[in-house]
């Protein structure tokens, strides 16, 4: 099992916590995790865009002009691709882009994401993240004390203070254990996480 410091919302050190092998210490499956990520980027695609073909846009039914003698190349329809207001050629419509990844894959991916922030010395275990109130400065205070930059605030649950006093501050995110995947742990430098919210994720994970 590895060994991490745990740190107070001040950023000194009052501990260590071991880490369990089994959700941040296995074999790192670089595959697994693009896919991960692929698969929660397109997921999250509407594809709802739609432009219409020849067929669909209004009028042009009849031939602009006859087909010989007037000097005009020939056409059959004003709604044809190369005239202003016609149709457009392969116009996209309304698809799925939905991409499929089992239960056990997807746990895979994310237990690789998260061994790799702790070989990269980026994963930051905290006793507690307990704010007073809602305040947008004493989070940011709190991360620069944990030199965490472009962060993923990891908490046991909703804790709506520091929910609300982090989502002002640009490139910080929070999730809980039941919230985080692998796109939002390898998206972000550094994953603070406290020491409740680890001992959540690897209930569910181990």
């Amino acid at each position: 099992m590895a060994n991490v410091t745990v740190y107070n919302m001040e950023g000194n050190e009052v501990g260590t916590m071991e880490l369990n092998d089994a959700v941040f210490g296995v074999e790192i499956n670089e595959h697994l995790v693009h896919l991960a990520v692929v698969r929660q980027l397109a997921n999250n695609r509407q594809g709802t865009q739609k432009a219409k073909t020849r067929s669909e846009v209004r009028g042009g039914g009849r031939k602009p002009w006859r087909q010989k003698g007037t000097g005009h190349a020939r056409q059959g329809s004003i709604r044809a691709p190369q005239w202003t207001g016609g149709g457009v050629v392969f116009a996209p419509v309304p698809r799925d882009y939905e991409v499929k990844m089992n239960k056990k894959e997807r746990r895979a991916a994310l237990k690789s994401a998260l061994t790799s922030k702790v070989q990269d010395n980026k994963l930051v275990v905290v006793d507690s993240l307990a704010l007073a109130e809602v305040k947008t400065k004493e989070m940011q205070k709190v991360l620069t004390n944990l030199k965490a930059e472009k962060a993923l605030v990891i908490t046991a649950d909703n804790d709506q203070n520091v929910i609300l006093s982090a989502r002002n501050i640009a490139d910080v995110e929070t999730a809980t254990p039941a919230t985080i995947n692998t796109y939002d742990v390898m998206k972000h430098n550094t994953v603070v996480v406290t020491k409740d919210a680890v001992a959540s994720i690897e209930e569910v994970y181990a």
